[in-house]
C-alpha cells in the first residue's frame, strides 16, 4: 500500500499595524517564513507603496535555503477589524506617539479574541503605557516585541514583559520568533525608557555637533571607524573587563562629569525641525542633499554589511 502523504499544515496568520519601513519589513520577515500577513494602515499611500517595498526587500534578501516554506501572502487592508480578525499575533508598528498607540491597543482588545497576542514594536514607550486603555484581562496578552532596524536582518528581538503581561504570552511569542529565525531575549522589567544605550550615544553625538566640536559627518566617521568596528564582537562591559576596571574607573572620573546631561532634545535637532529639515523625508537634516538614490545606496550598504557579518558568524 502506498504511503499517505502528511498534509501540510495551513499557513499561520498574523497582522502588522503600520505599512511604513518597519511594518513592511516585518511583513516581509513573516511572509518569508511562510506566514500569511495582513498589513493595515489608515494612510492609503502607505498601503499603495507596500508592494514595491516588499519587492525591494525580497530582491535584496539572501537566497532562500532549500526546504524553506513557500512564501506566505501579504494582504493590505485599510480597516483594522478585518486585518486582525482571527490572527495569532498582531505587531503594532505605528508612529511613536503614546496616545496613538493607546488608542490602537484599546481597539485591539475589543476586536481580537483571547488567543491573539498583542505586541508593540515601540523602542521607547513602556508596554504598560501602551496598554493604558486595556482592561486587566486583555492586558495579560499585551507585550513588547522590539525589533531592531533593519528587522529582516538584525537577529535580536527584545520581548518585553509589561506589568500586567502573562508570562505565557511572552513564552509563546519567543517560540514564534524562533520559528521565523530570530533570537528573542526576555526583558523581564518594563523599564522607562527603553532603548537607552542607543539614545545615550545619539545625545552625546548631537551635543558634540551643537558645541561645535565636530561636524555631523566627522562624528559619524569617528564612530564608524573606531569603537563601532568592534561592537559586533566586543560589548562595552566585556571591553571594560578587557582594559581593566581600575583604568575604566579612572577614565570615568575624568570623562563622565563632562558628558551631556540634557533632559530635552538637542537644540540643534529642534532648530533643524523648526526650519523644515526632517532628515531624508525632506532632503536634509544633519546631512544635506538626501536624494532617493543616496538613501537607496546607503540602505544597500547597510543590508550588505549586516548580511556579510551574519554569514561570517555562520
Amino acid at each position: 500500500m502506498a504511503a499517505t502523504a502528511t498534509p501540510a499544515a495551513p499557513p499561520r496568520e498574523m497582522a502588522v499595524i503600520g505599512a511604513g519601513l518597519m511594518g513592511g519589513a516585518l511583513a516581509h520577515l513573516f511572509s518569508a517564513a511562510g506566514w500569511n500577513v495582513r498589513v493595515t494602515d489608515p494612510m492609503q499611500p502607505a498601503l499603495d507603496a507596500l508592494s514595491a517595498r516588499l519587492a525591494a526587500l525580497r530582491a535584496a534578501a539572501a537566497p532562500r535555503p532549500a526546504g524553506a516554506p513557500p512564501l506566505g501572502t501579504v494582504t493590505a487592508l485599510r480597516e483594522l477589524g478585518p486585518a486582525v480578525a482571527g490572527v495569532e499575533i498582531v505587531i503594532e508598528a505605528a508612529p511613536e506617539k503614546p496616545s496613538l498607540k493607546q488608542s490602537i491597543f484599546g481597539e485591539l482588545a475589543r476586536l481580537t479574541g483571547p488567543g491573539t497576542i498583542l505586541a508593540t514594536n515601540s523602542s521607547v514607550i513602556p508596554v504598560g503605557t501602551v496598554a493604558a486603555q486595556v482592561d486587566d484581562v486583555n492586558a495579560r496578552r499585551v507585550i513588547g516585541t522590539h525589533f531592531w532596524n533593519p528587522p529582516e536582518l538584525i537577529p535580536l528581538v527584545e520581548v518585553i514583559q509589561g506589568p500586567r503581561s502573562d508570562v505565557a504570552a511572552v513564552t509563546r511569542t519567543m517560540e514564534i520568533l524562533h520559528g521565523v529565525g530570530k533570537q528573542p531575549v526576555h526583558v523581564r522589567r518594563d523599564v522607562v525608557p527603553g532603548n537607552r544605550l542607543q539614545h545615550a550615544l545619539w545625545r552625546e553625538a548631537m551635543a558634540l555637533v551643537d558645541e561645535g566640536v565636530c561636524a555631523p559627518e566627522d562624528v559619524d566617521a569617528i564612530i564608524r571607524n573606531s569603537f563601532g568596528l568592534r561592537l559586533a564582537v566586543l560589548g562595552p562591559l566585556e571591553n571594560a573587563d578587557l582594559v581593566g576596571l581600575e583604568l575604566t574607573a579612572d577614565i570615568h572620573r575624568v570623562v563622565l562629569p563632562l558628558l551631556s546631561r540634557a533632559t530635552t532634545p538637542s537644540p540643534g535637532l529642534l532648530q533643524r525641525l523648526e526650519s523644515g529639515a526632517r532628515g531624508v523625508a525632506s532632503g536634509s537634516g544633519f546631512y544635506q542633499g538626501w536624494t532617493e538614490e543616496r538613501v537607496a545606496a546607503l540602505r544597500k550598504r547597510l543590508v550588505e554589511h549586516v548580511q556579510r557579518l551574519l554569514r561570517e558568524r555562520g
